[in-house]
C-alpha cells in the first residue's frame, strides 16, 4: 500500500529545475558593473570556462582555448575565475533564497537547484477550487506549444507550477541580481531537460503529452541525466546511441550486459520516466581547494602550495562555524614514461588539540596543519625519487557543530532557512 501510495504521489509532483545563466560570468559582471555590456570570459587555467552572451554572439563557445577565444573575438575581456570562493557563495545564496519559499530545495553543481513545489501548488489549487475561479495563466512557454487544457488537473498544477517558477526567478533577480531560466515537470529528469528550451533568463513548462517528444529530441544516450560518460559508451558498443535505440532495445540483454538495477534504472530515465525525489542539501558535507598547475616536483613546491591553499579554506571553515574532524590531500601525479595521470588521495583525523582552535585564530593552526598535510604527502610520494605532479588538493571534512548552537550549526542553517515572516529577511 505504502509503495502505491508514493507511487501515486511521485505522479503528480511538480518539480522545478532552476538554472543560472553563464553563473561564473554574471558573478563577475555584479562584482564589476563595467563589464555588463562588454564581451568577458571567465578563464581557469589556458581555458575559457563560460562567457556572456555579449561574447557568446562573437562565437566564444564554453570551454574554448584561451588562444581561440582571443582569435574569435579579439576585444574579449578575460577575468581570472580559479577563485571559486565568490561564485560558491553565491550560489549557496540562490540556494537559501528558495529555501525560504520552500524546504525541499537539492543544489546540483553551484548553478542549478531543483525545487519541489508539490505542496505550494496544492495549496494554491485548493484556493483556486474554493474561489470557484478556473482561469489560470501559464508563465513563460509551453513545450511544443501545447494547448493546456484547463479541466485536466494535471495541467492546472504545472500551469500554477509556472507561476511559482516565475516568482523564484523574480526574487533571485530583485534580491541577488541574477537571472535564470527554469524548467516545470512532473519529475527532476524531465525539468532539468525542459528548462533549457528558451534560453537566456526565460522558462518553459512541459505538459504530460509532449514528454516523449522531448525525450526523443535528444540527440545522443549522453544527454539524458543520469546516463554518464562510460555507460554511454559501453552502450554505444551494443549499438545503441540515442533515446530511441534505448526504448527499442531488449530489457534482458540490457540486464545482462550491465545488471538489473542500472539497465532498469536507464530504460525508465528513457521513457522519462523519474522517481528520484528532490532531497534537500542542507549546508556543504566539505571543504575543499584545489590548485593545479603545469608541473610541481620538490618538496619545498609542494610545502609552498599548501601554504597557499590553507588562509581561504580555513577563513570558509570559520564562516561555517563547524568544525572538521578529517583532513585529507590529494595528488595528481603525471607519468613520463607513460604519459599517464594517476590521482590518489590520503585522509587522516585532525588532532582533538588542533580541532579546538579552528574558527578561532586560524594563524596558528596553519603551520601544525602543513605538517600533517606534509605526512600526507610523504605515504603517496617517495620524495627521493624524482616526480611530477600537476595538482593538489586539500580538502577538510566529517564536519560537526561546536557544542553550543553557533553559525553554521545545522539548526542555524534551519532556522534561517524557514519561510520569512511577513517581509521577507
Amino acid at each position: 500500500h505504502s509503495k502505491s501510495v508514493s507511487a501515486r504521489s511521485a505522479a503528480c509532483r511538480v518539480i522545478v529545475h532552476v538554472d543560472l545563466d553563464c553563473f561564473y560570468a554574471q558573478v563577475e559582471m555584479i562584482r564589476n558593473p563595467e563589464l555588463r555590456d562588454k564581451p568577458l570570459g571567465v578563464q581557469q587555467k589556458s581555458i575559457v570556462v563560460t562567457s556572456n552572451y555579449e561574447a557568446r554572439k562573437l562565437g566564444v563557445k564554453k570551454l574554448m582555448s584561451v588562444k581561440d577565444a582571443k582569435e574569435k573575438c579579439p576585444q574579449l575581456i578575460l577575468v581570472n575565475g580559479e577563485d571559486l570562493t565568490p561564485y560558491r557563495e553565491t550560489s549557496y545564496k540562490v540556494t537559501e533564497l528558495l529555501g525560504e519559499f520552500c524546504p525541499l530545495v537539492e543544489r546540483l553543481g553551484f548553478d542549478e537547484n531543483f525545487v519541489d513545489i508539490t505542496e505550494i501548488v496544492e495549496k494554491r489549487l485548493k484556493q483556486l477550487q474554493q474561489s470557484g475561479c478556473s482561469r489560470v495563466c501559464v508563465s513563460g512557454h509551453v513545450y511544443n506549444n501545447r494547448a493546456i487544457n484547463l479541466h485536466d488537473t494535471t495541467h492546472v498544477r504545472l500551469v500554477i507550477g509556472s507561476q511559482i517558477a516565475e516568482e523564484f526567478r523574480e526574487a533571485i533577480y530583485a534580491r541577488l541580481g541574477l537571472t535564470g531560466c527554469a524548467g516545470v515537470a512532473s519529475n527532476k529528469l524531465l525539468s532539468k531537460l525542459v528548462s533549457g528550451t528558451f534560453k537566456p533568463n526565460q522558462q518553459t513548462v512541459l505538459l504530460p503529452e509532449s514528454c516523449q517528444d522531448l525525450i526523443r529530441s535528444l540527440d545522443h544516450i549522453q544527454k539524458v541525466p543520469g546516463i554518464g560518460y562510460k555507460t554511454a559508451k559501453r552502450l554505444e558498443t551494443l549499438g545503441v546511441r540515442n533515446v530511441c535505440d534505448l526504448q527499442a532495445f531488449p530489457s534482458a540483454i540490457l540486464e545482462k550486459e550491465l545488471g538489473v538495477s542500472v539497465a532498469q534504472r536507464i530504460q525508465k530515465l528513457s521513457y522519462g520516466e523519474d522517481d528520484s525525489p528532490v532531497t534537500p542539501s542542507g549546508p556543504p558535507q566539505s571543504f575543499s581547494d584545489e590548485d593545479s598547475f603545469k608541473k610541481c616536483s620538490s618538496e619545498a613546491e609542494v610545502k609552498e602550495k599548501i601554504e597557499e591553499l590553507l588562509p581561504n579554506l580555513l577563513d570558509r571553515i570559520y564562516k561555517d562555524g563547524r568544525q572538521p574532524h578529517t583532513v585529507r590531500l590529494t595528488i595528481r601525479q603525471f607519468s613520463s614514461t607513460d604519459k599517464w595521470f594517476n590521482r590518489e588521495s590520503r585522509q587522516c583525523p585532525i588532532p582533538p588539540h588542533l580541532i579546538q582552535k579552528f574558527g578561532k585564530e586560524s594563524s596558528n593552526v596553519i603551520a601544525p596543519l602543513v605538517d600533517i598535510l606534509m605526512k600526507l604527502f610523504r605515504k603517496m610520494i617517495d620524495v627521493d625519487l624524482p616526480f611530477h605532479l600537476t595538482l593538489l588538493s586539500v580538502c577538510f571534512s566529517n564536519l560537526k557543530d561546536l557544542p553550543s548552537s553557533k553559525k553554521g550549526s545545522i539548526g542555524f542553517y534551519l532556522k534561517h532557512m524557514s519561510p520569512p515572516s511577513g517581509s521577507g529577511k
